[in-house]
């Protein structure tokens, strides 16, 4: 007989820790499945609920399961991965040995989405209450310091996005902390070279990850699958991701193409296998056709992340009536530069088919993000089509 969804309300701030009891029994399997939602966002919780349908029966493909986790949602209407407690629990241990064994977390994204839930999850497993950085009303590196201070040994790990290490970057006491811990996982989005040559240069143990809800978040570190995953390239060079974090498949959804092979989930990244180590290339719907020519926007970013000028970027094509679509670029300007979009494509030709390089800029103060990280495009474009 299948169970009915239940909302779970995740509380902000350090009251977050108020929802473990009822992940601990989600854990051992004795709880009904969960749908964690923003508590105090109204707007955030009444979109997954519409989608999500809570108080309905879950899937009975799927009756053992603990979590639904909303996805990202590229289209704007997210998709429930179904989490059984054995999946989430293979997630969590096989992190563990491969940071070097369980510790102390510091908690500094949204637990409703599953970086954040992970990092709840992983700290039940290792025993430990995890200590919390309130990022309700935005994440201010200021507060690491003491959090990390505050976390208890032997071993102490967090998990960020790349925005949130830029910021730490720019703030010596925090960038410290960081550097005090054993492990900071860095995922949500691609990680640019120089962010990660910066951070490693002061010291900080950056362990970049690769995944998704769909896999109980992170299962590929450092381009290494943990020991619960596998990774294999598909003919047209798509990600497929498989092993025991793979999730059920999608509420409502049984037919769903993602997971038409059993114990394996179909991504929409292209990538590359070589001596067993992925490379991500960029999203397959995200790729631009230019004059006849394919761009993958992650890599003209990655270019573009190299130049003094740009602190943050975004690339992405917009509509045009001889090209088809044109390159465009978003970016924040690093501080007291202001780059030229004839330096940009200079810079960009020097390493790539001058195709890809970006026709017009618009510098902005921040680059619209959806979830944890991830660049919204949709919105990036929506805004570049407004005079």
């Amino acid at each position: 007989m299948s169970k009915l969804l239940h909302v779970l309300p995740i509380p902000p701030g350090s009251s977050v820790v108020s929802v473990l009891p009822e992940l601990t029994r989600a854990l051992d399997g004795s709880s009904p499945p969960l749908l964690p939602v923003p508590d105090g966002d109204a707007k955030e919780t009444n979109r997954l609920t519409r989608a999500l349908r809570p108080g309905e029966p879950i899937d009975d493909v799927a009756d053992d399961i603990a979590l639904v986790m909303a996805t990202s949602g590229t289209t704007g209407v997210p998709k429930g991965a179904l989490l059984s407690p054995r999946a989430l629990r293979a997630s969590g241990e096989a992190t563990h040995r491969r940071l070097g064994g369980p510790g102390s977390w510091l908690l500094a994204l949204p637990a409703h989405h599953i970086a954040g839930m992970q990092v709840l999850l992983r700290s039940l497993l290792a025993g430990k209450t995890p200590v919390v950085v309130d990022v309700t009303a935005g994440f201010d590196p200021g507060d690491l310091p003491a959090a990390v201070e505050a976390m208890s040994g032997p071993r102490r790990y967090t998990s960020l996005v790349p925005t949130q290490l830029v910021k730490v970057l720019e703030h010596p006491d925090a960038t410290a902390a960081l550097a005090a811990l054993d492990a900071v996982l860095l995922g949500g989005a691609a990680t640019p070279p120089p962010l990660l040559r910066r951070a490693l240069d002061t010291g900080i143990r950056v362990v970049r990850t690769y995944g998704m809800s769909e896999t109980c978040g992170g299962c590929v570190y450092d381009g290494i699958p943990l020991d619960v995953a596998t990774v294999r390239i598909d003919d047209d060079s798509r990600v497929l991701l498989g092993g025991e974090i793979v999730a059920s498949g999608y509420r409502g959804l049984p037919e769903h193409s993602a997971f038409a092979e059993p114990g394996w989930f179909r991504t929409d990244d292209a990538g590359s296998l070589a001596g067993g180590r992925l490379t991500i290339h960029g999203r397959l719907d995200e790729a631009i056709s230019t004059g006849g020519l394919t761009v993958v926007p992650e890599v003209v970013e990655a270019v573009l992340a190299e130049h003094p000028a740009v602190r943050e970027c975004a690339v992405l094509g917009v509509p045009d009536d001889r090209l088809g679509e044109r390159v465009v670029a978003v970016l924040v300007a690093a501080p007291g530069l202001v780059p030229t979009v004839e330096d940009l494509r200079l810079h960009v030709g020097s390493v790539l088919d001058v195709t890809a390089a970006p026709r017009e800029i618009r510098v902005v103060d921040a680059i619209p993000l959806r979830g944890p990280g991830k660049v919204d495009r949709i919105a990036l474009r929506e805004a570049w089509s407004r005079p």
